[in-house]
């Protein structure tokens, strides 16, 4: 009979995958001996068998239930409903990753209309009870009923605003009975059934609802976006309840081993007096710095703080700790490795490997790739910032960033605002884990309530979004879509810039510059080289991107786009020459001026990379994307070039093609007008002779696009080494170039043994292979991706992380044929997909040499290989 459920004396950090982290953790530091208030784990598989039998919770499950709440109950010397000594419990989720605020919680279950008079009586404080029982109400009804907490708030605030109340904890016993009664009646109001007398079937209910929120629709958001798998399931944590509301030396507060947003070590966090745990994540009222507990309770800070290195040095990692003080006694709720920003991030893994906790490869491991972007983007100019107009300077830096946006007042709007284009900034009072579609739309999230560890700042940081929490000075009316500020007003769609990294906020949009790189930066990205196996190039040809490339210390040029560098005004009229031209004279004529161009082009590419791999595409796209298309375009053209419209016209629609993307272009291109070959080789090979003879060494490698065929590749290789070699003879001199091929077919991925015979380097183009495979236009796919990968038909966009099983096995079969043939011939991946850390580690799991991507995604790139290459020597370790 399987184990549904473990006591947290049984569990261990080792059991994640089964208990999930909270569990894990919760279990990891009972053994540790530290405050753990006593509990039991209903585990991830229980979950996961729940969610594919659905409906109910097993009759095995329940009995299991009953025989650990029995040893609980032993264990604790409480029970539900026990006159002496009542057992109160938490219900709380707890995935093998975290997810903050993605699912669902529950606090002092077991309360009902007997206990709390019992709690009462007991504790000889009602008010107390009557909060706990109210609490209750509220979450349960949400959780596990779906009453919206509206319906709830608006009787409380009505009430606390009739009564002259500021605060909640100014309510007293008599105003909270009221309350409680009224929440029962919204029950009967709102699901028509009352609120579960019974303590068991509170608690079945309550997991049950756990499980459920395995599914609901902010946590599979935040999955995708984090790329958590979807069939891992949650764990369910029942713990006894300890009571951070039962009075003045009682607290609850949330705090990291590290400051999470610049890294700094030392301890940094926020609590409440008279509150529960949910009250400071939830940003309802605006907390107390950590430090100020030292004054009010000096033996529990210290107590803490002593805590705090005992986990830290034991996970060897920032921890985000939970805690509940109980009438002067430190509880520890959980620990887990903490959400941090990019910056942070860096800065901890260097102090980590200088401090000797770890080494740097497990250094590597404590920054995530995607959060590298962010470390990456500009930042607001110091002048003006000065010139600009602050509508806040009191806001909390949640989540560093400088972004620029509309307005706007819901998760609903930004999303659809952003969909259309539209950059936007979310303005909310708090934000909840149902805003989560809402923020990943928006530029930057701003909220009045709340603090360093609200839901708002947590979650932004997670995803690297800019957040400005805890603006008291903003008045943000979400109803009447305005925001008042020093007497002003701020309306929906008006224009704002946010500065997570300063907590303010000015009028209009603001002049931002590039990033700088930290020295933490600079060695952690050294580390990754050391590390990794695969080089990381760009995907660049404009001397902006090629630049920044190399700062970000890119290997060389995996793709330059040389139908990129034609659209210029000057060179589209000569391209377009060629393209209309009646004769080969013509066309010969057209090509010598565009080799002029091409020259300086190239001459500018390869003195940039100054001796680095660079590799020249020919030209690939559909001659038809050069031809006017308006009536007006077509007006100029037949200007510029003297040629009759009727003419032109008539060229355009012989150059239309059905279905463009596999028809004239490519290799195909320069099958048909070899003189376009020869033209590029002439450009390529004249700079690096003339930069040769000013001392300046290049390494071209020209690629020959879309091949499908060993005969297509040879034709043009022999036109591509005949016009070269003809130039070295001519100079009397020798230079090294190499001439290879993009694999973008299928068939090209089934022959790549014979065409590596002949080739001396491969480039996968990622993302037409993807789009021949599957059978998908890369242009059109977006109208149904999503809705494929909703309904499980795909798991991930292909075009954005690798299709292992299909696209993966071309490629993998492809290498391996290609090594057979050529153990010499250089291997690169150019895609989109050269980019993506999961499409990273698969690559580097094969004989490739390089991936390439665009300039901004190289340190991410080199992260990705790094980390999958450390994963591969553990691998290879532990087998030994």
């Amino acid at each position: 009979m399987t184990k549904y459920i473990y006591a947290f004396e049984e569990g261990s950090q080792s059991m994640k995958d089964l208990l999930g982290g909270k569990g894990a953790n919760l279990a990891e530091m009972m053994r540790l001996g530290l405050p753990v208030p006593d509990g039991f784990t209903i585990t991830t598989e229980a979950c996961i068998e729940y969610l594919k039998q659905g409906a109910t919770l097993s009759d095995e499950l329940k009995e299991e239930l009953h025989t650990q709440l029995k040893a609980f109950s032993e264990r604790t010397g409480k029970s539900f409903s026990s006159d002496d000594n009542l057992l109160l419990v938490s219900v709380r989720s707890g995935a093998k990753i975290s997810m903050p605020g993605m699912m669902d919680t529950i606090l002092n279950l077991g309360l009902n209309d007997e206990n709390v008079e019992k709690l009462a009586e007991k504790t000889n404080d009602a008010r107390f009870a009557y909060d706990c029982y109210r609490r209750l109400l509220q979450m349960f009804g949400q959780v596990v009923y779906g009453i919206n907490m509206t319906a709830f708030d608006r009787f409380f605030d009505k009430y606390k605003e009739d009564n002259g109340y500021e605060t909640d904890a100014e309510i007293p016993a008599e105003g909270l009975k009221v309350i409680s009664a009224r929440f029962k009646e919204i029950y009967e109001e709102e699901v028509y059934k009352p609120f579960p007398q019974d303590p068991f079937t509170q608690l079945t209910e309550a997991v049950e609802a756990v499980f459920k929120s395995w599914d609901n629709d902010r946590a599979r958001v935040y999955r995708d976006l984090n790329d958590i798998p979807h069939d891992i399931g949650t764990g369910v944590n029942i713990q006894e309840m300890v009571f951070g509301n039962s009075g003045d030396r009682s607290g609850t507060g949330v705090a990291f081993t590290r400051n999470p947003v610049t890294g700094d070590n030392h301890v940094f966090g926020e609590y409440l007096l008279n509150a529960q745990g949910e009250d400071v994540v939830a940003g309802i009222r605006t907390p107390k710095e950590i430090e100020t507990l030292a004054q009010q309770m000096p033996e529990v800070y210290q107590e803490f703080v002593d805590v705090t290195e005992k986990l830290e040095a034991h996970y060897k990692d920032m921890q985000d700790i939970e805690f509940t003080i109980e009438n002067g006694k430190l509880y520890i709720l959980q620990t887990r490795n903490g959400k941090r920003t990019a910056k942070a991030a860096m800065k901890i893994a260097v102090d980590l490997v200088d401090e000797g906790v770890i080494t740097k490869e497990e250094a590597l491991t404590k920054v995530d790739v995607k959060s590298i972007d962010t470390l990456l983007h500009p930042t607001f100019k110091p002048e003006a910032i000065e010139a600009a107009e602050a509508i806040s300077d009191a806001g909390l830096p949640a989540s560093p960033g400088a972004s620029t946006g509309k307005v706007v007042f819901s998760a609903e709007d930004a999303k659809v605002q952003a969909d259309q284009g539209e950059k936007v900034i979310l303005m909310r009072p708090e934000t909840s884990p149902e805003d989560i579609e809402g923020m990943v739309a928006s530029e930057a999230i701003v909220t009045t309530h709340g603090g360093m560890t609200s839901h708002a700042a947590v979650v932004a940081r997670g995803m690297g979004k800019c957040c400005v929490t805890g603006c008291s000075n903003l008045n943000i009316d979400t109803e009447n879509k305005v925001v008042t500020y020093h007497g002003q007003t701020l309306n929906e769609g008006d224009i704002i810039s946010v500065d997570g990294s300063t907590g303010n906020i000015y009028l209009g949009d603001i002049e931002k510059t590039d990033a700088d790189h930290s020295e933490d930066f600079d060695r952690f990205m050294q580390w990754t080289q050391e590390t990794a196996r695969l080089n990381v190039r760009m995907n660049a040809e404009t001397p902006q991107d090629i630049a920044s490339g190399y700062q970000f210390d890119a290997a060389g040029i995996g793709l330059v786009r040389t139908e990129h560098m034609f659209f210029g005004a000057e060179r589209l009229v000569q391209m377009r020459r060629f393209i209309l031209a009646s004769s080969q004279e013509e066309r010969i004529e057209a090509l010598n001026e565009i080799r002029k161009y091409q020259i300086e082009d190239f001459e500018q590419i390869f003195r940039l990379s100054n001796g680095r791999p660079t590799i020249v595409r020919l030209l690939d796209p559909p001659l038809h994307e050069f031809l006017p298309k308006t009536n007006d375009e077509i007006q100029l053209v037949s200007q510029q070039l003297n040629v009759d419209k009727d003419v032109l016209r008539k060229r355009i629609v012989d150059l239309h093609e059905t279905n463009p993307m596999l028809g004239h272009r490519g290799c195909r291109l320069a099958v048909t007008y070899p003189e376009l070959a020869e033209m590029q080789t002439e450009a390529i090979i004249g700079s690096v002779l003339k930069l040769k003879n000013e001392g300046i060494e290049s390494q071209p490698e020209i690629m020959i696009p879309l091949v499908s065929t060993v005969e297509e590749f040879k034709t043009l290789k022999d036109t591509i080494q005949a016009t070269a070699e003809s130039m070295l003879a001519k100079d009397n001199t020798s230079i090294d170039y190499l001439i290879g091929t993009m694999i973008e077919t299928p068939r090209a991925c089934l022959i790549a043994g014979q065409l590596a015979k002949e080739s001396e380097f491969f480039s996968f183009g990622t993302n037409d292979l993807t789009q021949l495979t599957f059978g998908f236009s890369r242009d059109d796919a977006g109208k149904f991706i999503s809705e494929y990968i909703n309904r499980g038909l795909l798991e991930v966009d292909p075009f954005q992380t690798l299709d292992v099983d299909g696209v993966g096995q071309l490629i993998k079969t492809a290498v391996e044929q290609a090594k057979a043939a050529n153990p010499n011939i250089k291997i690169g991946v150019c895609g989109e997909l050269g980019g993506d850390p999961k499409s990273i580690h698969y690559f580097n799991n094969l004989a490739i040499d390089y991936v390439s991507c665009s300039p901004f995604r190289v340190p991410g790139a080199m992260l990705a290989a790094a980390q999958s290459q450390a994963e591969s020597e553990r691998a290879i370790g532990a087998k030994q």
